[in-house]
């Protein structure tokens, strides 16, 4: 028996015909699947985003320049993109339940190895490993939320879940600054590194695989709720290539949606990183005052996840494209009005990066959710891995290249940059709008 045998898809077992029974099993399943990637996720979040508040003392401590730290910045968007793209190819054709919290546990084991190191070369390999590690949490919640919950519903349950993002991070902010300015950034990386690990013991106890590995019937059929009037007949293991080359790279809607999530990330990973500079040295805040910045945009991004996926289901009625176009032109109005706002206003300019935050995570979550359901079913995870891939090349891109070119061109040219980044996304939503599923995967049905 091989290691690896422990990711093998545990069998489909026989469908329990009583219907009390599927009912009951079929509620505490999907809130037990829910609660615990939820956490899970979060929990992936703590370890990413402890690095950000260990910076200014590190820089203090370590004497490491700028430059240096925005490369380990790069480093892990890298292998973290690379990462939701192969670990997408695997997840597909494994046990989310072991995927999930194994990934949890190796980067919680990184960030400790993080902390005890003194070296950059050793801080490089070490968040380079966290970063593909982290890799290992989206796929696996996007084939669950796919197996577990049916199309006309998805996306509120998906928009839910997405959440996840910002309650990690506002859980880092509150208790890592503290952490941070009383324990010192060691123990800021190393306290969530145990905690993710002790949470992956968690997912290993919660999380189990499809339905049908528990007898229970597909959610399609268990809710009678089919993308189509056609729908699959048969259901069996695609094999690795079939996936890749059949139904995602040569699948045009994934790449279309790829290319958006590169400009969405683009500006998300953007506002997250440069605001707190941008508030000082553009609008003449106190750098006390400019940190709280991170959590209007966080706060705005777990409102605006609820509203993009509420609003796709019950008034689009399961479209994802109307709501992305819509929000993206809110993204490019705030943009603007923010850009036109004199210093001074504080309220007013919290307000703006509450609306960027509220904005931009909506696209941010249904792009992924779209992505799921114009894929085979088999190849959801491979299919957001890919355009999660090209996403966080579209956050490298927001890091050393966009400081560079705000060095160059000044705040006016962030301005620019983010807006023609908000105008090409929504090039590449507006053909989607009408699109609800793939009709080239409805004619083989």
């Amino acid at each position: 028996m091989s290691v690896l045998d422990i990711f093998k898809p545990p069998p489909h077992t026989k469908e329990i015909k009583d219907p009390k029974i599927v009912r009951k099993k079929y509620a505490y399943w999907r809130i037990r699947t829910f609660y615990s990637m939820y956490i899970g996720y979060a929990f992936f979040y703590v370890t990413r985003k402890s690095f950000t508040l260990a910076i200014p003392s590190m820089v203090t401590e370590l004497g490491l320049s700028k430059v240096q730290i925005g490369n380990l910045g790069s480093i892990l968007s890298l292998t973290y993109g690379a990462s939701k793209f192969f670990s997408g190819i695997m997840s597909d054709r494994s046990n989310p339940r072991y995927f999930m919290s194994i990934g949890l546990i190796l980067t919680g084991v990184f960030n400790l190895f993080f902390g005890f190191s003194n070296s950059y070369t050793l801080f490089a390999l070490f968040w380079g490993l966290n970063g593909w590690f982290q890799g290992w949490g989206w796929p696996p919640c996007g084939k669950l939320l796919t197996h577990w919950y049916s199309q006309s519903e998805r996306g509120r349950w998906w928009s839910i879940w997405n959440t996840s993002h910002n309650v990690g991070a506002l859980l880092i902010v509150a208790f890592g600054s503290y952490i941070v300015q009383y324990l010192g950034w060691r123990l800021t990386m190393d306290v969530p590194g145990i905690a993710c690990i002790v949470m992956g013991i968690f997912l290993i106890n919660r999380l189990r695989d499809t339905p049908r590995s528990l007898g229970l019937p597909t959610i399609e059929k268990y809710r009678k709720d089919y993308p189509s009037k056609k729908h699959e007949k048969s259901r069996y293991q695609l094999s690795t290539k079939e996936i890749l080359f059949k139904y995602v790279l040569n699948n045009k809607y994934i790449w279309i949606l790829a290319v958006a999530y590169f400009f969405v990330y683009i500006i998300r990973q953007a506002v997250n990183e440069w605001t707190n500079l941008f508030l000082v040295e553009s609008k003449g805040i106190s750098l006390l005052l400019s940190g709280f910045s991170l959590l209007f945009f966080e706060a705005g991004g777990l409102i605006g996840s609820l509203a993009a996926g509420w609003s796709s289901d019950y008034i689009f009625k399961g479209r994802r494209g109307p709501v992305n176009v819509l929000f993206i032109v809110g993204v490019i109005v705030t943009l603007f009005l923010m850009r036109k706002t004199p210093g001074g206003l504080l309220i007013v300019d919290f307000m703006y990066i509450f609306l960027i935050g509220f904005f931009i995570f909506g696209p941010q979550m249904l792009i992924g959710v779209a992505a799921a359901e114009l894929s085979h079913k088999k190849a959801v995870g491979t299919a957001t891995g890919l355009i999660g891939w090209i996403a966080y090349i579209g956050a490298a891109v927001a890091g050393g290249p966009l400081g560079a070119l705000i060095s160059k061109y000044g705040w006016d040219g962030y301005y620019i940059i983010l807006s023609v980044c908000a105008v090409a996304a929504l090039l590449f939503l507006l053909p989607l709008w009408k699109i609800k599923f793939n009709p080239a995967l409805e004619e083989e049905k």
